[in-house]
């Protein structure tokens, strides 16, 4: 099973041109079973879709998990999950993140195996903020049999910063995913729990990920128990 991972500055590119259909063709392309995806709302008023749930029925073999609270946006705090159409969603859930500026997490609970969570976040711009949010997400997901943390960690140094994670979870950084012009920070990552083994991981770097969006999207080959 294959889980992607995307920030899409809301379809805006690095060229500044707002082309959520550019998104959805690096998606297409990725020949991902799950979609995580960041950014996927504007963020003032209504916080709109920045990709309408009907242009991803009509250009992909996605459905977005309903996971918004105001029956408008794609998903919630930005976090949006996309999953094909034979796959069972079990439960959703809203998580609210601590910190300086508003964040959250949704947690969607498939019926894969003996149940697989899906926890799609974007974490807060200081570190003692990411390392509560990370410490809640823990909290949040203990008692789920196997977990997937996926999202843009925000995380710069490759040695420090997850520490709340660690002895729960095994968190993988494909690959330098910022900025996407000229990727020199791994800022997107997995966590994944005892119950999940990947089995190989990448960074898309395809001339049009390399314009869609300012993060490259990462992906991860995984089995569950």
């Amino acid at each position: 099973m294959r889980i992607v991972s995307y920030n899409v500055h809301k379809a805006r590119g690095v060229d500044r041109r707002y082309m959520p259909e550019r998104i959805l063709q690096v998606i297409n392309g990725l020949e991902a079973d799950i979609v995580v995806l960041q950014e996927a709302d504007k963020r003032l008023g209504q916080r709109v879709p920045a990709i309408l749930p009907d242009l991803i029925k009509n250009e992909t073999d996605f459905r977005p998990v309903d996971v918004s609270k105001n029956g408008i946006s794609l998903g919630w705090h930005g976090n949006a999950v996309l999953i094909r159409p034979n796959i069972e969603v079990d439960q959703v859930t809203r998580l609210g993140l601590p910190g300086l500026e508003p964040r959250g997490a949704v947690r969607v609970d498939l019926k894969i195996g003996i149940g697989l969570s899906i926890v799609a976040t974007h974490l807060g711009l200081r570190r003692r903020d990411r390392q509560a949010q990370l410490q809640t997400l823990y909290q949040k997901t203990v008692d789920s049999p196997n977990t997937i943390i996926a999202g843009d960690f925000n995380e710069w140094s490759p040695h420090h910063g997850l520490e709340p994670l660690e002895g729960h979870f095994k968190t993988y950084a494909p690959g330098y995913t910022f900025h996407a012009r000229r990727p020199m920070f791994a800022l997107d990552r997995f966590a994944l729990s005892q119950g999940v083994e990947m089995r190989d991981a990448g960074v898309e770097q395809g001339a049009l990920a390399r314009r869609a969006s300012d993060h490259l999207p990462i992906w991860s080959d995984i089995s569950v128990d």
